[in-house]
């Protein structure tokens, strides 16, 4: 289950989205300070993070899950949004160059085929961001905000599923510190709540922050055990002539 589009837009318009799309674009602008002539494509709800690359991208691609709904994006200028299944992006194989999945992964009724659609998307090298609330979080508590939804990970359940699905992590991360209160001491004291909460590792994060990249091959290991699975097979006995095969 997945709020709406108008959930999500409530949700970014008000001072805890505010708040929130600050502390985890924050962590993605800085794994991805410089996307000049790069293609990026969001999958999910997207929208509050990619604003900040329109400036020096190639292009940049928001794509919102049909049960979600859709919204044009930008708010001016020509549509770059557009309502997909995340399982059949509309687009041909190694098409973008980064792919921001936030508001998806836990909403997906097969997460491992959302991913391995992305895989199938990225360029060879590519990276992925993915964003989840996580299961031992404050965030994913309560159904006040979008965090609240679906299926929450652990940091386990995330690295299994990227192993099944040829990703390969290159730096976690995790973000909202702060618990999802929206009186006014709290969303001013979230900025430092996440500086200490980031500097001493605090428990009950809100979200995982995991960047992947790409797999060009599949593990030898997985080969090895497919090959063990299958059953050796050999050639027929001959029959002698005039003899019939006994059923």
């Amino acid at each position: 289950m997945s709020p709406d589009v108008n959930e999500f837009r409530s949700f970014y318009a008000s001072p805890l989205g505010e708040i929130a799309r600050r502390l985890i674009g924050r962590v993605i602008r800085a794994r991805w300070d410089n996307c000049v002539g790069q293609s990026i494509m969001g999958l999910g709800y997207a929208a509050p993070y990619l604003d900040r690359f329109r400036g020096e991208a190639l292009r940049t691609l928001a794509f919102m899950p049909a049960e979600q709904g859709v919204v044009n994006w930008p708010a001016s200028g020509r549509s770059s949004s557009a309502l997909v299944e995340p399982d059949m992006l509309p687009l041909p194989d190694a098409a973008v160059d980064r792919v921001l999945v936030i508001h998806a992964l836990e909403a997906a009724e097969h997460p491992n085929a959302l991913l391995e659609e992305v895989w199938r998307v990225l360029t060879p090298g590519g990276r992925a961001i993915l964003v989840t609330p996580s299961r031992s979080g404050f965030w994913a508590r309560g159904d006040g905000t979008p965090f609240g939804f679906g299926q929450p990970y652990s940091k386990g359940q995330l690295r299994q599923l990227m192993r099944e699905t040829l990703f390969s992590p290159i730096h976690w991360t995790e973000a909202l510190y702060a618990p999802p209160f929206r009186r006014s001491f709290f969303i001013r004291s979230a900025p430092a709540i996440e500086r200490a909460g980031a500097a001493i590792g605090m428990p009950f994060a809100g979200v995982y922050i995991v960047e992947a990249t790409k797999q060009l091959y599949r593990p030898v290991a997985l080969r090895r055990s497919l090959r063990r699975a299958l059953p050796r097979l050999s050639p027929s006995p001959a029959l002698a002539p005039g003899a019939h095969s006994v059923h």
